[in-house]
């Protein structure tokens, strides 16, 4: 490998990187913004969970006119819900599809962003020192994966 080609490499694993750290802020971003919209707004409710997965529940609840509600999108911040639950929710009442579990808000969007930078960083990075080092132990002649033989007239 060229060492143009091991730049080029290198800069796509950099690209990917700040790309998942763009999305991860957006990610925080629009958690930060759904809650500002709740709040304006915000209307509470008694909640029946229809189903529920560690990272998606969906909700049915009625709404102060009568009208039966269950958002598309689910419920924000669903952790540790379970089928058949009944739980307390605020929603905005201009917009019924805003829906979060009532005490729960966007910092709990957070860790789970970190740690995806966390992680995506450590692999960019072992992936970048890993190419680096390879090519540099070829670069002076030396194969990446069998080390040279030591001979007692070598040690001497």
């Amino acid at each position: 490998m060229s060492a143009t080609v091991l730049r080029r490499i290198q800069i796509g694993l950099l690209t990917v990187g700040v790309l998942v750290t763009i999305m991860m802020a957006v990610m925080v971003a629009g958690s930060y913004r759904d809650d500002a919209l709740i709040d304006d707004d915000k209307a509470t409710a008694v909640a029946e969970v229809v189903s529920a997965s560690p990272t998606k529940a969906t909700v049915s609840f009625s709404t102060p006119d009568g009208i039966f509600r269950s958002p598309r999108l689910g419920v924000f911040y669903p952790g540790r819900l379970t089928e058949g639950q009944r739980i307390s929710i605020e929603y905005s009442s201009t917009n019924p599809e805003l829906v979060r579990v009532a005490g729960r808000d966007a910092s709990l969007s957070i860790l789970p962003a970190l740690s995806v930078l966390v992680y995506s960083w450590l692999a960019i990075a072992a992936i970048m020192v890993l190419l680096a080092e390879t090519h540099r132990r070829r670069a002076n002649g030396r194969s990446p994966t069998v080390r040279p033989a030591v001979t007692a007239s070598q040690t001497s």
